[in-house]
């Protein structure tokens, strides 16, 4: 039996070509906060930590302010967060996520009608 069909939109924000935001800094984003470590973040999308890093970089140098924050020192040698700034591009995608996903369910539904 066929798995069931399922619609998976991608938003992702550009300016003049060049990507800024999208599915994959996102999860970056959500896998920094629930880490609190740019490389656990990185072992776990199978990135290098270099390429990781320089995408935080892009998300800091992309909005008014920073999206993530070093911690230094501490018992654990510090890490690495997301500022409130960090934490509501997040939100803000994920509510637009979810609303193009609303408003394409009627032609979803058409669609999926369609295939075998």
């Amino acid at each position: 039996m066929k798995p069931a069909a399922a619609l998976e939109p991608r938003l992702r924000v550009s300016a003049a070509g060049r990507p800024l935001f999208g599915p994959g800094k996102a999860e970056l984003l959500r896998l920094i906060a629930a880490t609190g470590s740019i490389a656990e973040a990185a072992k776990q999308m199978d990135m290098s930590y270099q390429r990781a890093w320089t995408l935080v970089r892009e998300l800091n140098a992309d909005f008014r302010e920073p999206l993530v924050a070093k911690v230094r020192g501490g018992g654990t040698g510090g890490g690495t967060l997301l500022t409130p700034a960090g934490e509501a591009v997040l939100s803000a995608y994920d509510r637009l996520t979810a609303a193009a996903l609303a408003a394409a369910e009627p032609g979803w539904r058409e669609l999926r009608g369609r295939l075998r």
